[in-house]
């Protein structure tokens, strides 16, 4: 037999031929015109492999009847949503590739309720518009001693739009140990050159002083700026320029104070051993003019850049056309909102937002989680070898790069199954299951899992025991 890519071109069953076969197996309510799409994905994905040299092994061609099968599976990935849940033992808390903060069960369902017509932009008792954000900004005040607040769509337009708003086409003094990068290749410097303003670096990568600020300082410039460096930690031989320091010299040269927090903290977490994340409400009682932070980090909302500070800053901010264009859907106004009030009532916070569940949770509660699936992984698989192992938890999303969260893992060693091809099939399941990798096992980390998720982690479990049976 030939073994050119014409002559298994030729083979190939005409889009009819598989549509009619793929009919006898789907219900009738689907449209067929999604089949016959399908269909020719799945036709022109074969020719694509054929015309690359991709050769059928010694089986030959699919029959009309395998093809049709790998049809239906697509129809059936197509139903399911591409941003699927997933189960994160990855133990990552705040994990950027997973959608960072999982909302509180309250946000969820105030989203929810709201499916049809919203009061956006609407006062309800007068019936003129109002400002879209306009309960955030009430609770943000109230939770943070700001006079006024904003919100965009995260915490990089945030810093963009203050920049613009306050030193287009001015110079903004900034310590070089600040200039950070976060993940997605983000710079510091190039929001600078986005917004219309130019970078005044002071000072070394260890050491700025007052006296670098003030030397720095110009007719040319429009503000100053302290970043607090979230996802890195300088330490040994440095010295730097505090909050305090910088607000004495903002007023002594007549220059507004932007404190970028990044992520942000409404309460203070240091009776929980985080040390190096002040509550943002510290830096309005200092007197910052600005202060500007992410709502899906330390806070435990939805994606949000909030911005805080003296009512005549944060107005010029919100006349600024950028605004319109960076500002917040309707159902992160809702989440936020949501998330927003659980602070109010402090002493259920740990067990309401997730993220600080997660973050302030025993070791021994998240060991009494592992016991229970591995039990239930010894019930089902009597194959698999488990075992509890002691390591350490992270925040992620650059938040708290120096805070180890003790935890215990569940090890799974796979029988016949490479640890890296046993987390992709992990991965690969309905219900993706996400996972790491150390010493040859698969370790999932309890920390970022609940008892919920382990049906759909035996489930994807099971896939990869028959993965490795099947050789």
């Amino acid at each position: 037999m030939s073994r050119e890519p014409g002559d298994f071109l030729r083979a190939l069953p005409a889009v009819d031929l598989l549509l009619e076969e793929v009919k006898k197996r789907v219900e009738p309510e689907f449209d067929p015109s999604l089949l016959v799409r399908l269909c020719r994905r799945r036709l022109e994905s074969i020719r694509r492999s054929l015309l690359a040299g991709q050769l059928p092994g010694p089986e030959g061609m699919p029959d009309v009847a395998t093809l049709a099968g790998h049809v239906v599976r697509d129809l059936e990935d197509w139903q399911r949503p591409r941003m699927s849940r997933v189960v994160n033992g990855t133990g990552i808390i705040l994990h950027s590739g997973l959608g960072r903060a999982v909302y509180p069960a309250r946000a969820l369902a105030d989203v929810g309720r709201a499916s049809g017509y919203v009061l956006l932009e609407v006062d309800r008792e007068e019936g003129a518009r109002r400002k879209r954000d306009a309960f955030c900004e009430e609770l943000l005040c109230e939770l943070t001693g700001a006079e006024a607040a904003l919100v965009v769509n995260n915490n990089a337009a945030a810093t963009m739009i203050i920049l613009n708003t306050l030193a287009a086409g001015r110079e903004v003094v900034v310590s070089r140990s600040q200039l950070i990068e976060i993940g997605g290749s983000y710079r510091l410097p190039d929001v600078f050159v986005a917004s219309g303003c130019r970078l005044r670096e002071v000072g070394t990568t260890n050491k700025s002083r007052p006296s670098d600020y003030r030397e720095a300082i110009s007719p040319e410039t429009g503000a100053l700026m302290l970043v607090h460096t979230s996802n890195y930690r300088i330490v040994g031989f440095t010295k730097h320029v505090g909050l305090d320091e910088m607000i004495a010299i903002g007023r002594e040269s007549g220059l507004p104070v932007i404190h970028d927090v990044g992520s942000g903290s409404l309460i203070d977490l240091e009776p929980f051993g985080v040390l190096d994340e002040p509550p943002v409400a510290d830096s309005i009682k200092a007197g910052a003019d600005v202060v500007c932070f992410s709502g899906d980090k330390l806070i435990g909302g939805p994606q949000a850049g909030i911005i805080i500070g003296k009512r005549a800053v944060v107005e010029r901010i919100r006349k600024n056309p950028l605004a319109r264009a960076l500002r917040i859907d309707k159902n992160t106004c809702l989440a936020l909102e949501s998330v927003l009030k659980l602070y109010f009532e402090p002493a259920r916070l740990a067990e309401r937002i997730p993220t600080l569940a997660m973050l302030t949770e025993s070791c021994a509660s998240v060991r009494a989680r592992a016991l229970a699936l591995q039990e239930r992984i010894a019930t089902t698989f009597a194959d698999l070898r488990t075992e509890l192992v002691e390591d350490t938890s992270e925040l992620g999303a650059g938040t708290l790069p120096t805070h180890g969260i003790a935890t215990v893992c569940l090890a799974l060693s796979f029988p016949g199954s490479h640890p890296s091809r046993a987390a992709r099939r992990l991965r690969l399941a309905p219900v993706p299951v996400f996972s790491r990798l150390k010493e040859d096992r698969v370790l999932l980390d309890l920390r970022t899992m609940t008892r919920d998720d382990f049906d759909d982690t035996l489930a994807a479990i099971a896939r990869v025991m028959e993965d490795g049976e099947n050789g």
